[in-house]
Parts: structure tokens; C-alpha cells; sequence
């Protein structure tokens, strides 16, 4: 007796906990296929993410006007957000030693027609960032002091400069989202 009720708890336990998860999932409460509508503000704003096909999550886009044409692409003057996957940590030198790191979490502000593109060339970009930030990192005061606001500026003028060399249309700005120092 003992056992059947043993199962009989497991089973019940699994499906609570399914339709606990498909609650979850759908926006707490929403039925699949239907999206809450009551809070959403005048301008629309979504998410679309993609995968690398390795199971990891590269960057995703926000459009922050949703401007599309007649076919329901985005326009020229649509304005995506590029969000990379993970933050750049830049070690900084000292006599051949790391002294600290610098970890920076980069967006970029881009036109919603080179979002696709630019999820292609992730690797390249944060490749590009990172030889920018190391260089930085080796001119001895730009990663020194960054509660500096010239250090600042330099270093999004530096990165949108490099940047715009590997795609030369489509970004706008670089956007520094949170910046922050570790001494070792």
C-alpha cells in the first residue's frame, strides 16, 4: 500500500511540476500562443535571440522603435541594441605581471538592418574589441583610472573608431553598460 501511494505522490509531483513550468514559461499565467497586452508601453520593444548551434546564447538585439517597412522588415532608421553574450575582461600590465583586470560589458547601438550580419560576425567583433581594449590596457592610463570620463570617452571613441574599420556601415555608438576594476 505503502508504495502506491509512494507513486501515486511522484506522479502527482511531475505533473504540477510540468504545468508549473509551462506557467512559468508562458509569462506567468498567459495561455501559450497569446501575449499579455495590458502593460505594454506606446513604444514597442521585443527580443529575438539566436543560437550559435553549439547550445550556447550569443547576442541578442532589442529594437527600441520598431519601425518596419510595408513587408514587415525593420527600416533604415530603426535602431537595434547588440548585446554581447558574456563581458570583455581586459588584464591590465605591470613589469610583465597583471596588476588587475578591467571587466567592461559592451552594447552596441546599431541600425536594425545590419543586426543579422552582425550576429554572423560576433566572433570577429568582440575579437576587434578585445585587440582595442588591450591596447588600451598597454598605453598605461586609459584602463588605469576609469572613473575618468576622458578615459571613458576614449575608450568608446577607440572601440566605435576600430569597429567601424570591420563594418564600416550600421553602427552607431558604443554603449559602456557597466565598467568595473579588480585589483589582484
Amino acid at each position: 500500500m505503502k508504495n502506491i501511494i509512494s507513486a501515486i505522490v511522484v506522479i502527482v509531483c511531475i505533473i504540477v511540476g510540468g504545468i508549473g513550468g509551462n506557467f512559468l514559461k508562458n509569462g506567468a499565467g498567459a495561455p501559450s500562443g497569446t501575449a499579455d497586452h495590458t502593460s505594454a508601453p506606446k513604444e514597442k520593444s521585443h527580443a529575438a535571440e539566436k543560437t550559435d548551434g553549439h547550445g550556447s546564447q550569443p547576442a541578442e538585439t532589442k529594437d527600441s522603435h520598431g519601425a518596419k517597412d510595408s513587408h514587415g522588415n525593420p527600416t533604415a532608421g530603426a535602431v537595434d541594441y547588440f548585446k554581447f553574450t558574456r563581458e570583455f575582461v581586459v588584464p591590465v600590465m605591470r613589469e610583465s605581471r597583471v596588476e588587475s583586470l578591467v571587466i567592461l560589458n559592451i552594447n552596441l547601438e546599431i541600425d536594425s538592418r545590419v543586426s543579422s550580419k552582425l550576429f554572423a560576425m560576433e566572433p570577429k567583433i568582440r575579437d576587434n574589441i578585445m585587440t582595442t581594449l588591450i591596447e588600451l590596457s598597454n598605453d598605461g592610463s586609459t584602463l588605469e583610472a576609469i572613473a575618468n570620463l576622458e578615459n571613458y570617452e576614449s575608450i568608446r571613441a577607440t572601440v566605435l573608431m576600430n569597429l567601424q574599420r570591420i563594418v564600416p556601415e550600421g553602427i552607431r555608438n558604443v554603449l559602456i553598460v557597466d565598467m568595473a576594476k579588480q585589483q589582484l
